[in-house]
């Protein structure tokens, strides 16, 4: 399927530098680490975070988990929990359960990075689907996502 149209012209559109990869199919941050050859610390995995009522959007490493104190603390939040695949599936149109990619705004969601993945010359992140990635430099990410969030949240597994 490639990387969703939506997705596409927004990043096109942006004027940042990018790199689309092709790869064989995966559905985890760890297994697209694998199949690319590269660090884990720089696979970018999206979490769907169900905030209270709402969503957001959280980007850790794939070496590392969510740290669920740390988040709640970062989104002001009083209950978090991660979304359900049927809600994700109803709230994010256009990309795959496991390959969302971390533009929340396309949403109208909130999107928090962690500062472990702004410490890469580059990172690789979802594209929306499970044959295609995204590599560029986490500096970029300042100017392609409004009102992006810098926090840590993520601890190593």
């Amino acid at each position: 399927m490639a990387i969703p149209k939506k997705i596409l012209k927004f990043l096109e559109k942006s004027k940042v530098k990018f790199e689309i990869l092709e790869h064989k199919t995966v559905y985890t941050a760890f297994d697209k680490a694998q199949t690319l050859k590269v660090p884990q610390k720089i696979v970018g995995k999206t979490l769907v975070i169900k905030k209270d009522r709402d969503l957001v959007l959280g980007v850790i490493p794939a070496d590392c988990i969510l740290d669920l104190k740390k988040i709640k603390k970062v989104t002001k939040g009083k209950k978090i929990e991660l979304a359900s695949e049927k809600l994700i599936k109803n709230k994010l149109k256009g990309a795959k359960v496991g390959a969302i990619p971390p533009f929340g705004f396309l949403w109208k969601i909130p999107t928090f990075i962690d500062k472990r993945l702004m410490k890469e010359k580059e990172i690789i992140l979802n594209g929306g689907d499970y044959n295609f990635s995204i590599k560029i430099n986490p500096k970029e990410l300042k100017n392609l996502i409004p009102d992006l969030v810098f926090a840590s949240f993520s601890k190593k597994k």
